[in-house]
């Protein structure tokens, strides 16, 4: 059984509720000492006593007063979102109860015909923004970005029928829209960036269909990534909450407070299936840009630099001569891209972009994203062992298959690995056979059109010999036309690729 179970489906939300009943500084108890206390003095002691447990009592009243003050300011902005997909599914038919036993013999029989069935989800959302007499709610792409009929029910029970505005992906993100003319009250969003772990939240939703439910609890974590193959939106960081969040709270508000929004709530990790306090949030800062490109674009605009990145192992760190450095490392460059009009090249190691730390490649992916198009931004680079800055105008990123398409454009299309003992052992190459590995070829690129493959052993660039990886990168960056001497299976080759 798997000890993380990831849930992203429509009913997935925020049900138990975690409340925690906070009672700082209330002294229940009295120490006394000394014998023989006069019986005046005894009961004035016991007095004295009792005022902590009613300062307590008024404590604990303030602060249910505050939580309902939430309840009261959240609750009519989060809204039931119920859809609809149409699936159309293949029924055989038979004409004769011979072929509903054996099926059409001899090519006989109708072919299938198509039903169509109705597949219902039930999620939640946020009133971000209202425009005369049109309201636009938030929530998950997962909710409402592929349904073909949505209806949205306010907290006060009305319903209304609604359209998608637009939806992104990538952050797992949707807007809705519906109109009316009633008095719609709009959800106060909050800064994101001033949340801190340790900070009391409320989440807010449908879970399970038990509409308008709030949970408390607190920030876990900030800054959670997606698991690696959880199929979550990685396009940002999420705010992690032992809220109760259950199916049904997916695209519900977690908010502070203050009653402001801090997030969106999408999904949990859980090996049955159920609240286990591991509820994780979009952060609202990230969502802000996306519904005003939503309304004005219908669809989100990203940065694009125009690279791949990977992290690098303890050996490459080493002959990258990077240190301890964080950062993220450029393997290829697409041609014509930003980064290579702004003169990033293969093997540099990004370190900072207008003066913010990149920590991994996560961190450089979404930076990027979020970097204001069509301006220049400043990329703090280690180039050698050297330290680099440069300019590079940001572009508009384009739909994932049309960058999969450019593969031929990607320079020069490989990563390459210094070769150590465990790496030759596993493809089993003979001892001192070279110091640099192919790692990874990318389909389409030109490393993989020139032959090269992953476990060939690189000796030599432009005929020269190289024992490290920066060596590898001066040599190959020197020129258009690089030539590599390799080693493969007992062979030498020399394979020369064109820019």
């Amino acid at each position: 059984m798997r000890i993380r179970k990831m849930l992203r489906s429509r009913r997935l939300v925020i049900p138990a509720a975690a409340a925690a009943v906070l009672s700082a500084g209330i002294l229940l108890s009295v120490v006394i000492s000394g014998a023989g206390t006069p019986k005046s003095a005894y009961g004035q002691a016991t007095s004295q006593q009792q005022r902590p447990a009613l300062d307590g009592k008024s404590a604990l009243l303030g602060l249910q007063n505050a939580f309902r003050d939430v309840a009261q300011k959240v609750l009519p902005v989060v809204v039931e979102i119920d859809v609809v997909d149409v699936v159309k599914q293949q029924v055989p038919t038979f004409e004769s109860p011979f072929e509903y036993f054996f099926g059409p013999q001899d090519g006989q029989g109708e072919k299938p015909k198509e039903r169509e069935f109705r597949a219902f989800g039930l999620g939640s959302g946020v009133i971000v923004r209202k425009a005369g007499n049109t309201i636009y709610v938030l929530t998950n792409n997962h909710v409402a970005g592929e349904a073909d009929e949505i209806n949205v029910k306010l907290n006060n029970r009305k319903q209304y029928k609604a359209k998608l505005v637009g939806k992104d992906t990538r952050k797992d993100l949707a807007l809705v829209s519906f109109e009316t003319s009633d008095p719609v009250t709009v959800a106060e969003l909050g800064d994101s960036e001033k949340v801190q772990v340790g900070d009391i939240v409320f989440a807010v939703g449908n879970p399970l269909g038990f509409d308008s439910s709030i949970t408390s609890g607190i920030v876990s974590a900030l800054g959670r990534k997606t698991p690696s193959g959880s199929g979550v939106a990685g396009f940002t960081e999420y705010i992690q909450t032992d809220a109760a969040i259950n199916q049904g709270n997916s695209g519900g508000a977690l908010v502070d407070i203050d009653g402001k929004v801090i997030g969106i709530n999408t999904w949990i990790a859980s090996p049955s299936g159920g609240n286990i306090g591991l509820g994780f949030t979009i952060p609202i800062n990230n969502a802000k840009k996306a519904i005003d490109d939503l309304i004005t674009k219908g669809k989100v605009e990203y940065g694009w630099l125009g690279v791949n990145i990977g992290e690098l192992t303890p050996e490459a760190r080493k002959e990258l001569k990077v240190g301890e450095a964080a950062g993220a490392f450029i393997h290829n460059v697409y041609k014509g891209s930003p980064a290579d009009k702004g003169g990033i090249i293969p093997g540099d190691y990004v370190t900072g972009i207008n003066g913010l730390r990149i920590e991994d490649t996560n961190q450089l992916v979404t930076t990027v994203a979020g970097l204001p198009l069509d301006r220049n931004a400043e990329f703090e680079l280690i180039r050698e062992g050297r330290s680099v800055k440069v300019a590079v105008n940001i572009a508009t990123r384009k739909d994932e298959g049309e960058i999969e398409k450019q593969a031929e454009n990607l320079w020069p299309g490989m990563s390459v690995l210094p070769l150590t003992e465990d790496i030759q052992n596993q493809l089993g190459l003979p001892k001192r056979s070279g110091d640099l590995v192919v790692a990874q070829v990318q389909k389409g690129s030109p490393a993989d059109l020139a032959g090269l493959k992953p476990g060939d052993v690189i000796t030599a660039v432009n005929g020269k010999k190289v024992d490290s990886l920066v060596e590898f990168y001066r040599a190959m960056n020197a020129g258009k036309e690089p030539a590599f001497r390799i080693e493969r299976q007992g062979r030498s080759l020399i394979i020369g690729l064109v820019k």
